[in-house]
C-alpha cells in the first residue's frame, strides 16, 4: 500500500491511477443496431494482424501490454477458448475491438475495448457495449468488470458508468513510457507529456 501524499515517479516512467468498474447483470437489454456500414464479427487473428488493429486502436492512449508480448505468448492468450476476439469493420476495415476474457468463477473482463479515433463521436461505442454486454452475460458470467485509467480517453470512465458499470477499486500503476523503449513513437499520445 501507498502512504497518502505526493510520490515521485522514476525517470522515464507514467503514473497511472486505474479505476476498476463492474456488474452483476447486463443493462443494456436490447441490441442496439451498428451504425450503417459497419458489422462485427468474432475473429481468430495472428499475433500480428492482432497487433495492427491493437496499435491503431490504442497508440493515442499508449496502450502497450500486447506490443511488448513475444507471438508465442499472444498467440497462447488469442487461441485460448476463453478468449473472444470482436473486430467491427466499415467497409471491411477494422475500426474497433472488443476483447473478452472469461475467467474461472462466472468472472469476465472486458480485456479492451475502443475504436480508433476517426470513428469517435459517430454512435460507435453504444452498441458495441451492448453487444459486449451481450456477449459475457451468454456464458453464464455474475460477473463482468472492466478497469480504465487516466490516460485513456477521458470520456472512457463516464462511458463506463452509463452503460451500468460501477465503480469499486483504485490502484495505482507505475510503468515504463512505452514511447521512449520504441513500442510507441514519441508523437504518440502528445496530451501525455514525455519526460526523456
Amino acid at each position: 500500500m501507498i502512504k497518502a501524499g505526493m510520490h515521485a515517479v522514476p525517470q522515464g516512467h507514467l503514473p497511472a491511477v486505474v479505476t476498476y468498474l463492474e456488474m452483476a447483470a447486463p443493462t443494456m437489454q436490447a441490441a442496439k443496431p451498428f451504425p450503417d456500414g459497419m458489422t462485427v464479427t468474432q475473429e481468430h487473428p495472428d499475433p500480428d494482424t492482432y497487433r495492427v488493429l491493437f496499435r491503431a486502436v490504442g497508440a493515442p492512449w499508449l496502450w502497450s501490454s500486447r506490443l511488448e508480448m513475444d507471438d508465442a505468448a499472444l498467440t497462447k492468450i488469442l487461441n485460448r477458448d476463453a478468449t473472444e476476439v470482436w473486430v467491427v469493420r466499415r467497409n471491411g476495415g477494422a475500426i474497433a475491438m472488443i476483447e473478452l476474457d472469461f475467467q474461472d468463477d462466472k468472472v469476465c473482463e472486458l480485456a479492451y475495448f475502443g475504436m480508433i479515433t476517426a470513428v469517435t463521436g459517430q454512435g460507435l461505442g453504444r452498441p458495441m457495449m451492448a453487444f459486449a454486454q451481450q456477449r459475457a452475460f451468454a456464458r453464464d458470467v455474475n460477473r463482468f468488470f472492466v478497469h480504465t485509467c487516466n490516460w485513456d480517453d477521458p470520456r472512457a470512465l463516464g462511458f463506463y458508468q452509463k452503460a451500468g458499470f460501477t465503480p469499486y477499486k483504485y490502484e495505482v500503476e507505475v510503468f515504463p513510457d512505452p514511447r521512449l523503449h520504441g513500442i510507441h513513437p514519441k508523437t504518440a499520445a502528445p496530451q501525455i507529456p514525455c519526460l526523456t
